[in-house]
């Protein structure tokens, strides 16, 4: 089947397990490129795929679909600008690496966390790096519409953004804070071998691999980060550092921790104290080229402010993140427990019915999951993740036709998303 030997191609060229996105993803994908291609046949596309690197990376920027915002979980960004404020030191730039960046807006949001914390620009680099083009491009064009600002407090935008034509840019103060490259984690060319990092931030990338992949993943990260240094992940992936290593910071819901066994500081305190893609990387900044001397500072900074406003999180958001882990763990009865416990005390939930469709699906639950992902759908139309998996239970169950409705649904959603 074409779509087995495009997974194998996509595993072989950055690692994707194709069963973390949906087959219907791929699928859509797919036939997405064929018809940019103009090839009607499935074979005559993947003997295209097969011997065109530029083609592989069109299918690769079509499957990987940003869903990113400016301090998207927020405690995250608290927990680095501790990092930051307790291994400051004077004339060494702290060196952060946000992979993968996506669009630009976790680098850029660490930007902005270090300048709202009183760090000048002299005081911390930051790398973005994203397997796809397409991304890189986004970034550094850097013009962001509303989709890109989420939840109460935007404070941050009337601080750091301009209103530009199509939505808002930041300022060049934090552009210049940010070199954006093409490429991916085992990329030498892109990524330094060792030692190169204070701080990562690898979000939702790993929940892509298969365990194997898992492995090298955090491997790697580990080589790249000086000791003691920071790694923050998603939720979804908050179980692997401590089987490789790593120490929890504990910082609640920032799933940030600490390579080797370096302890994490108590207090804040001020002042010092393999993939085959291995092309040359492509560098770009998207506020254009300035002498490090002459770079522009931030501006008044508000005095009592960190790195963003941070609301503590509620019952409801914990109870979420508690049946997020027990499934990741592979607790699954727990998990469906759990999921059933919140539901009856928060009420309808498209992330709490997603969350136990999840549990079913690995528990080969396929009839409960497909239950549950609709129920998901009902509360939440364009829940991503839920799209993406129902699509998948339907392919499993044989109802072509149902998964290829969904697919195109999650087709039309990503393309608003670029649109804006």
């Amino acid at each position: 089947m074409i779509l087995d030997e495009v997974g194998r191609l996509l595993r072989e060229e950055i690692g994707l397990h194709v069963a973390s996105v949906g087959g219907a993803v791929v699928q859509y994908a797919v036939k997405t490129r064929m018809a940019a291609c103009g090839f009607p046949e499935p074979l005559d596309y993947l003997q295209r795929l097969s011997s065109s690197r530029q083609e592989m990376q069109e299918l690769i920027n079509a499957v990987v679909i940003p869903e990113t915002w400016f301090f998207r979980d927020r405690e995250a960004f608290v927990a680095m600008v501790r990092h930051a404020r307790a291994h400051r030191r004077p004339g060494a730039p702290l060196r952060m690496l946000s992979l993968p960046c996506s669009t630009g807006e976790e680098p850029y949001s660490l930007a902005m966390a270090m300048f709202d914390a009183g760090f000048a620009a002299s005081d911390f680099t930051i790398d973005g790096v994203d397997i796809s083009t397409r991304n890189i491009a986004a970034a550094t064009r850097a013009v962001y519409g509303r989709n890109s600002f989420r939840g109460a407090d935007i404070a941050f935008r009337s601080r750091h953004f301009e209103a530009v034509e199509g939505g808002h840019r930041p300022s060049a103060a934090v552009l210049d804070q940010v070199t954006f490259k093409a490429g991916n984690l085992f990329d030498p060319a892109v990524t330094p071998p060792v030692e190169a990092y204070d701080v990562i931030f690898c979000r939702n990338l790993l929940i892509y691999f298969d365990r194997e992949l898992q492995q090298r993943s955090i491997g790697r990260l580990r080589q790249m980060l000086v000791p003691g240094g920071l790694l923050l992940v998603g939720p979804a992936e908050s179980s692997l550092p401590t089987l490789h290593g790593f120490v929890s910071a504990r910082t609640p819901l920032a799933f940030a921790f600490y390579k080797q066994d370096a302890a994490p500081p108590a207090e804040p305190r001020p002042g010092p104290s393999r993939p085959r893609r291995a092309s040359p990387p492509a560098v770009a900044r998207a506020g254009g080229v300035r002498a490090a001397a002459s770079r522009p500072e931030a501006g008044p900074k508000p005095a009592a402010r960190s790195a963003a406003p941070v609301e503590a999180p509620g019952a409801a958001e914990l109870s979420l993140t508690a049946i997020q882990r027990a499934a990741d763990a592979g607790r699954l009865d727990e998990a469906k427990r759990e999921a059933l416990a919140h539901l009856a005390a928060f009420g309808p939930s498209a992330d709490a019915y997603y969350l136990l469709g999840l549990a079913h699906d690995a528990s080969q639950a396929i009839s409960e999951a497909i239950e549950n992902y609709r129920k998901a759908l009902y509360l939440s139309p364009d829940h991503r993740e839920t799209l993406a998996h129902l699509a998948l239970a339907l392919e499993r169950r044989g109802d072509g036709a149902g998964a290829k409705v969904l697919s195109d649904r999650l087709g039309r959603i990503a393309d608003r998303s670029r649109s804006q």
